[in-house]
């Protein structure tokens, strides 16, 4: 009973002080024709529903193309997917065929999934990365993310839009445009900012355009479209999923990870993802450390107990993200969570080392990238990029390539520059940054909020971040689990839960138990200011 109480009133706080608001907003939903059937569908009950029946798998992608089409294309025109597979129906029969023998692959078996549009998939989709130079690129095998996905059973329905080149390309960008996809809007608001680079991704969970969807992360790349667009986003431990055909940016830094509408949804997508994979080194730390089924650890009380650190550096930038958390710490408190305040990690040095090891990387990961493409590789170096940018048309309209000439000037990966960039980094991040305050502390997680409400969209300006949690976890590597918090007005923010590597099963426990306990995701209305 003293549990529900405090729920209660935290969600009548919540509502009181942040999220009702007086101002009118006209909605586009009245132009959307009746309320969606799948409409926020979870994983296990839809494999309940074909347990019993009630849909078969080819229904169930029919249903979300052409919500694609009514959603993304025409009525309030999300533009978040890029590209639809043309074989999706086809892979569904033969799912359906499947099941009625009795061969049911797992809880993934018919779940329609998007992927970001920088993961290879060796079918009739092309792998953009949102670049214009990239238009007809079709990479000679899947990706270690697709290739787990097909063989759990899911269904690959398209590729979402995102920030090209993963938002690492130039100053001024605005996250959510690419060339070849056009600029994705905020489903909560239709001149707000998806975030990115996972933009297409984040929009797509949220309309409920998909089950699930993957995205990519450096920093912030998933964790922020997911806090912009009201939903989980899971950036796991750097290793513990395999980047192969993921087009790069930072091999210390980048990640797959799913982004879902539920916690257990996104648990259960990361356990089909896992693994040993012997071209990509980074995964050989995994062995041991990762599990076949990580909703193992969904807990609802997994809040009891837990000592949990509250990373204030984004305070101070928005007074309303910081009026939602400090509710939310109290509420935390309510449910036996022990919270001891942190100022910092390591000093402000962390992010030009890893702005340095990020160039570094950047450029031998593309040419190698490219170089993967094979004989028929449009784009054969970032030279070559660089130059197909300064030619076309629509490219560079928007903002300019300043990220990857800088990359090109760059030397190898033995340059003393990168070296010691990313020996001093990983120290002073990990050992002496998250590991320590976590150790002298005895936590088990941290918390911050992951970042302010969607800003508006600005073309000419670019992105207007207010704050932001992302980096700790970014860059030393680590995990970092956001779930919705609240509302400001009628957009989402969320909470960010990381801390040491490998720790995602204590951290999908403690999202679970906050998100069981609070419940603060909501369908999206398609508003216009």
């Amino acid at each position: 009973m003293k549990s529900l109480f405090y729920h209660s009133l935290f969600l009548f706080l919540s509502c009181l002080l942040l999220s009702c608001s007086n101002f009118q907003k006209e909605s586009t939903s009245d132009k959307v024709e009746g309320k969606f059937e799948l409409e926020e569908i979870t994983v296990e009950e839809l494999q309940n529903a074909y347990k019993n029946h009630e849909y078969t798998i080819k229904e169930v992608v029919q249903m979300y193309l052409d919500r694609i089409k009514e959603i993304d294309e025409n009525g309030p025109s999300l533009n978040s997917v890029i590209q639809i597979n043309p074989d999706a129906l086809k892979i569904a029969e033969e799912l359906d065929k499947e099941y009625q023998a009795g061969n049911v692959r797992g809880p993934m078996h018919g779940i329609p999934v998007l992927l970001k549009d920088n993961i290879d998939t060796h079918d009739a989709m092309e792998t953009t990365a949102g670049s214009r130079a990239l238009i007809g690129s079709h990479p000679l095998q899947d990706s270690w993310v697709a290739k787990k996905l097909k063989e759990a059973g899911a269904v690959i329905l398209g590729k979402a839009n995102l920030s090209e080149w993963a938002n690492f390309r130039g100053n001024l960008s605005t996250s959510g445009w690419s060339g070849v996809g056009g600029l994705t809007k905020n489903p909560y608001i239709l001149d707000r900012n998806p975030c990115g680079s996972s933009s297409g991704s984040g929009v797509s969970v949220s309309a409920n355009l998909c089950m699930l969807a993957i995205g990519t992360e450096t920093n912030g790349s998933i964790v922020c479209p997911s806090n912009n667009n009201g939903i989980v986003g899971i950036k796991p431990t750097v290793g513990l999923i395999s980047r192969s055909g993921i087009i790069p940016i930072s091999f210390t830094q980048d990640t797959p990870g799913p982004m879902a509408r539920t916690v257990k949804d996104a648990a259960i997508c990361l356990s089909v993802m896992t693994g040993i994979d012997s071209t990509d080194s980074k995964t050989l730390l995994s062995k041991d450390k990762s599990k076949k089924d990580y909703t193992q650890f969904l807990k609802i009380d997994g809040l009891k107990g837990k000592r949990i650190g509250l990373y204030k550096r984004p305070y101070g930038n928005h007074y309303k993200v910081d009026d939602l958390m400090n509710k939310t710490v109290d509420f935390l408190k309510s449910q036996g969570v022990e919270i001891i305040d942190i100022e910092k990690f390591t000093d402000e040095s962390i992010n030009s080392m890893s702005f340095q090891v990020m160039l570094y990387e950047y450029k031998d990961g593309l040419n190698k990238y490219f170089a993967s493409l094979g004989e028929n590789a449009p784009i054969k170096n970032v030279e070559d990029l660089i130059e197909f940018n300064k030619s076309d048309s629509i490219e560079l309209r928007y903002f300019d390539q300043a990220l990857l000439i800088m990359a090109q000037e760059k030397g190898d990966l033995k340059s003393a520059e990168y070296t010691e960039s990313l020996t001093k980094m990983l120290k002073a991040i990990r050992e002496e940054g998250i590991d320590k305050v976590m150790n002298e502390n005895n936590l088990d997680a941290i918390i911050a909020p992951t970042g302010s409400p969607a800003w508006k969209t600005d073309l000419v300006n670019g992105d207007n971040y207010l704050l932001g949690s992302s980096s700790p976890a970014a860059i030393s590597g680590y995990p970092s689990i956001t779930v919705p918090m609240g509302f400001i007005d009628e957009l989402p923010v969320g909470i960010s839960f990381f801390g040491r590597a490998w720790s995602e099963p204590v951290l999908l426990e403690i999202a679970y138990a906050f998100e069981q306990a609070t419940l603060q995701r909501r369908v999206p209305m398609f508003l216009k200011n």
